[in-house]
């Protein structure tokens, strides 16, 4: 298992202009953390970058060549990686009904962005002996989330991954956490609807809360890291006893309509 310490550790955080990576860009870099970001929002990851005193690298991470030039720039600059934050995400609203666009979009950026991280980074990890994935999924991966099919349906894929990732490589030095928190106060959720105003705005966290618990749990090898413990009582019940779980979401989704 490798534990990082993040004083002098190489960190390549993914959706770094704004939101979660950028609050975990601030909060490692105050924990001596050697950053290099990366976001579609160019002028955004460079407004951090500038802050924190990392490397930008402006582009879509969730392509092969964006990821790569990441990667690349990061191997380049020092040399090593220690820990890659896979945290760029999208939010699609919408059952089956939703656009051919919606669901491509939700699957590229939400899922195929981690495992093209995955396919960057694991040769230099391996041959290595060690290193950490840090998987951005959402409470959504767990549980669910009204009227977001493509959200939902995505983030359970990335949950399910980052899984894969966890069994498979552990032995090899290899370290894969899951953050999955509810609500947090970002652009995201302002863009979430009435759904998200009922089932997340109450409990929202900052994202300065979410980076601190991300800090605070990257050495101690959890799969899950839960920013809202509640979820994991909510994931037992699903799993326990989907009948009563399901009974209650559909009284939430009668509130929301």
């Amino acid at each position: 298992m490798c534990e990082v310490q993040l004083a002098d550790a190489v960190v390549v955080i993914t959706g770094a202009g704004n939101g979660i990576g950028a609050a975990m860009s601030r909060t490692f870099a105050g924990r001596g953390a050697k950053l290099v970001l990366g976001d579609v929002d160019a002028d955004g990851v460079r407004r951090v970058a500038q802050e924190v005193g990392g490397l930008a690298v402006p582009g879509d991470a969730a392509s092969e060549n964006g990821v790569r030039a990441l990667v690349d720039a990061a191997l380049g600059e020092h040399g090593r990686i220690d820990l890659f934050c896979a945290n760029a995400g999208i939010a699609r609203d919408g059952g089956p009904e939703a656009d051919e666009a919606a669901w491509a979009d939700s699957w590229e950026v939400n899922v195929m962005a981690h495992v093209r991280a995955a396919r960057a980074v694991l040769p230099h990890w391996l041959e290595r002996g060690r290193g950490h994935f840090l998987a951005t999924v959402s409470a959504a991966g767990l549980l669910t989330m009204l009227n977001a099919a493509p959200y939902s349906v995505t983030k359970h894929a990335a949950l399910g991954f980052a899984e894969w990732m966890a069994i498979t490589y552990a032995d090899q030095g290899i370290t894969v956490q899951a953050l999955c928190p509810q609500g947090v106060r970002t652009n995201m959720l302002g863009t979430s609807g009435t759904a998200g105003k009922v089932l997340l705005d109450d409990g929202a966290l900052e994202p300065e809360e979410v980076a601190d618990v991300v800090a605070d749990s990257l050495d101690s090898g959890e799969f899950l890291i839960l920013p809202h413990p509640e979820v994991a009582e909510y994931y037992a019940l699903r799993a326990g006893d989907p009948q009563r779980w399901q009974a209650g979401m559909r009284r939430l989704q009668r509130k929301v309509r």
